[in-house]
């Protein structure tokens, strides 16, 4: 048995499955033979031993497949509603100082390793350990995460689908425009001021009619299922089973779409912001640095986590997109990619959140920082507020919500894509057989909907908010690029991870 991960997958991982086939790179080789033996006469009478088939693996289509799946992994809601609210949270532009140094020193190492491990292995979060055994599991760790990963995350998109069908209303129910909202806004709908009560519209909207966290008394009594809630998390559930019915092959086609559309849609929210008044007073509280946060702990834990919680690393959907790449693709090239799309778009993103913050803080007279809701109510809370200004704001509703959908689910294709190809791994003739293998897709999203039923209760959906808040052929100038990688392997990423828990455990015991 090869214990050397590092050993050549040809004479260690294939070997393993193939019992002596020689198979050509990633294992594909429909027309494997068997490795010749050697003959002896005491054999002579015996029969041969049955060849064990091998079963082809998929690949990918083309390269921009798996790009755009990975920028559409990696490019989630976290980027819209968690980037923007950790610049809030940690005084705005100095918080790009300790984000950016994380992802130089953690995030991109580690983003190379896992591809790395994914494509040279040509096998999931599990089978790829079989070279050593000794860490199987850590692939089993990676699929209880990703498991808890899909739960909740798809009661995210289904929040987005219940804004969605709700944008179809003229007005919007969460705009001053409409009859039950004449008494929160008043008279006038602009000006400095203008607006005195503790709560707006889209706050109440968001609070009572989409989480309905006035209707629980605690904890001992959960309430009774939302139902409109649990329709959308059906119906999310069901996009999610069709789009990964054929394998990859059907979701990366699919990513062409979702994985470009949001950045049309926050182009244009960029633009509309910045006609907005006082949207550079937002633009300003996001980019002017507050030198004293760096002296916080909280600031530096806020931005390792962030890195980790955006580029998706750990979780098994990075390494298992990889395993159906071609042996020879530049991985280096794909990470230094993704990793710059996936950071560029967060700090994009902040843009357009916080010209509608500025201009939020405008109307109501007060600073910047001191105005929305906190964690991933700022998505549900001040870009509604903004599409309810734009004119059209129907038709832009529809796109704004429709692309935090296309955000989610491309997340969800990665995480759902490190479970299923585990276990596909560990069980390959469900791979031969296409019932089998849609009735097991099948029963995993519906077991995966029924428990998340219970994150659709009235205190549950209190309880999850509050979780959210604490919680994404080389050529020359590769190898020069592979020390700087290997120096942060070696010392500088471990070094960076041992101090980022040690000051967060001083952080807790000193709270």
């Amino acid at each position: 048995m090869c214990l050397n991960p590092l050993t050549p997958r040809l004479q260690c991982s294939n070997s393993v499955h193939l019992n002596g086939h020689t198979v050509t790179k990633n294992g594909h080789n429909p027309t494997a033979t068997p490795a010749p033996q050697p003959q002896f006469e005491s054999q002579a009478s015996s029969p041969a031993p049955t060849p064990t088939p091998v079963i082809p693996r998929e690949q990918w289509g083309g390269k921009y497949e798996f790009l755009l799946s990975c920028i559409g992994y990696c490019v989630g809601l976290g980027n819209v509603w968690r980037f923007p609210y950790l610049c809030y949270r940690n005084g705005g532009g100095v918080f790009l100082i300790p984000y950016f140094i994380m992802l130089f020193f953690t995030g991109v190492p580690l983003f190379l390793m896992e591809l790395s491990l994914g494509q040279y292995g040509a096998a999931g979060p599990i089978t790829v350990w079989k070279c050593c055994p000794l860490l199987k599991g850590i692939g089993i760790g990676m699929l209880c995460v990703s498991t808890l990963v899909c739960l909740y995350y798809n009661v995210i998109i289904a929040w987005t689908f219940y804004y969605l069908g709700s944008s179809f209303q003229s007005p919007l129910p969460w705009s001053c425009e409409a009859i039950a909202n004449a008494g929160l806004c008043g008279n006038g709908t602009t000006g400095n001021g203008s607006i005195n009560k503790a709560l707006s519209p889209t706050e109440i909207f968001w609070n009572e009619r989409v989480l309905g966290v006035v209707h629980s008394e605690g904890l001992h009594n959960p309430g009774p299922v939302r139902w409109p809630l649990a329709l959308c998390l059906l119906a999310a559930w069901i996009v999610i089973f069709l789009c990964m019915l054929k394998g990859i092959r059907s979701s990366g086609k699919v990513v062409y779409v979702t994985a470009t559309f949001p950045y049309f849609v926050l182009i244009v929210l960029i633009i509309r912001g910045a006609t907005l008044e006082g949207s550079l007073q937002g633009v300003a509280f996001y980019l002017t640095p507050d030198w004293s946060r760096l002296a916080n702990a909280q600031v530096w834990n806020d931005a390792a986590s962030q890195i980790f919680y955006s580029l998706g690393i750990g979780v098994g959907g990075l390494l298992s997109m990889a395993s159906y790449n071609k042996f020879d693709n530049n991985v280096i090239r794909d990470t230094l990619i993704i990793t710059t799309g996936n950071c560029t778009t967060s700090f994009f993103a902040g843009f357009a959140i916080f010209s509608i913050l500025g201009h939020m803080a405008w109307k109501k007279g007060v600073p910047v920082g001191e105005v929305a809701d906190t964690g991933p109510g700022l998505a549900f809370v001040a870009y509604p507020e903004a599409l309810a200004l734009l004119p059209g704001s129907v038709f832009w509703s529809i796109m704004f919500f429709l692309m935090l959908f296309m955000l989610g689910i491309d997340t969800l294709f990665g995480n759902m894509e490190g479970i299923t190809t585990a276990v596909l791994d560990e069980f390959p003739q469900l791979r031969t057989n296409t019932l089998h293998k849609s009735l097991f897709l099948g029963a995993l999203c519906f077991c995966f909907y029924l428990m998340g039923l219970l994150l659709v209760t009235d205190v549950i959906n209190q309880f999850c908010q509050d979780i959210l808040d604490m919680i994404c052929h080389c050529p020359p100038w590769c190898g020069k690029v592979l020390l700087y990688f290997k120096a942060c392997w070696v010392f500088c990423t471990p070094f960076l991870l041992l101090v980022s828990e040690h000051i967060s455990i001083n952080v807790d015991i000193c709270c």
